[in-house]
């Protein structure tokens, strides 16, 4: 029986990530993708984070795209797969480390910002991840991260559950909990973040079948990581009839289907006295009334 905080395989994710690593650039263009949406979103802020450190850095995609932006002069690359790590080091000639994501290796209040590109959807405690990365922030530090949420594959998950549930006559776990907007946020504020915000992104790719999309996710290390999954190879039969579900339900007239990738970014700040924060209640000087004349009496 697994531990009930124990969701994720991550003895597993790490041998799919280092088999990943091997062929890295044919599968990392999500990766890539989100690296630059988060590059735009550090270039929003106008501080500076000398001393930067990114958790799950992959084949180094971020590494690569951000360079020195956000005033950046160290950048600390670590991931749980030795292979990923050596692979970003030889993408980008930045540092890496072998770290678990779970268990940060780092100093209370020595980072000035830390990322994370599309890793944190396989920790099992989020909220203790999220704590320790506070602690390791310098007062008013950034914390800069995206993941996936919950509406990302459905529609495969469902046609796979279907196709299960006719070829193998039973369904195994499939569906993995993944945080939505409004728990994010949620969750930086229980972590003592200040000034969390969340927002989220559909990223949707084509594909010729639902094959080919299954074949991306496997390259890509984020085949499903359920602890009770089952642990028998899935048939091809089955796999064939989820390709052919997918394509009766959500084919379009020229025969392609898109796969939906939802992902959530947070952004959230160390505390500092430095930051601005809420008027106390009942301390305003003007009232609504001056504004809105009667109809403001009438609400």
């Amino acid at each position: 029986m697994a531990d009930p905080i124990t969701v994720f395989d991550r003895d597993i994710l790490k041998l799919r990530r280092d088999r990943a690593a091997t062929k890295a650039q044919d599968y990392n263009f999500l990766f890539a993708e989100t690296a630059e949406r988060l590059a735009d979103r550090l270039d929003d802020t106008t501080r500076t984070f000398p001393l930067a450190v990114d958790l799950g850095c992959h084949s180094g995609e971020l590494g690569q795209i951000i360079g020195t932006r956000g005033g950046i002069e160290t950048l600390y690359q670590s991931d749980i797969s030795r292979g990923y790590a050596k692979a970003a080091q030889a993408s980008n000639g930045k540092g890496t480390l072998v770290a678990d994501e779970e268990f940060l290796p780092f100093a209370e209040g020595s980072l000035d910002l830390i990322l994370s590109n599309l890793s944190l959807h396989w920790v099992n405690d989020l909220p203790g991840m999220l704590l320790q990365a506070r602690r390791a922030l310098k007062p008013d530090g950034l914390f800069l991260a995206c993941l996936l949420g919950g509406e990302t594959l459905k529609d495969l998950r469902e046609a796979l559950m279907t196709a299960e549930a006719e070829e193998e006559g039973g369904v195994s776990p499939r569906v993995s909990p993944f945080v939505d907007v409004k728990d994010a946020g949620a969750l930086l504020q229980r972590s003592g973040f200040a000034l969390p915000v969340v927002d989220a992104d559909d990223i949707y790719i084509d594909y010729p079948d639902a094959l080919k999309l299954m074949r991306d996710l496997s390259g890509m290390g984020e085949s499903n990581l359920i602890a009770k999954r089952s642990k028998k190879f899935t048939k091809r039969s089955t796999l064939a009839r989820a390709a052919a579900i997918y394509h009766e339900r959500h084919a379009r007239t020229d025969g392609r289907i898109h796969a939906k990738f939802q992902v959530i970014y947070l952004t959230a700040w160390a505390p500092d006295e430095s930051q601005p924060k809420p008027l106390r209640r009942g301390s305003g000087q003007v009232s609504l009334v001056d504004f809105l004349g009667d109809d403001a009496k009438k609400q």
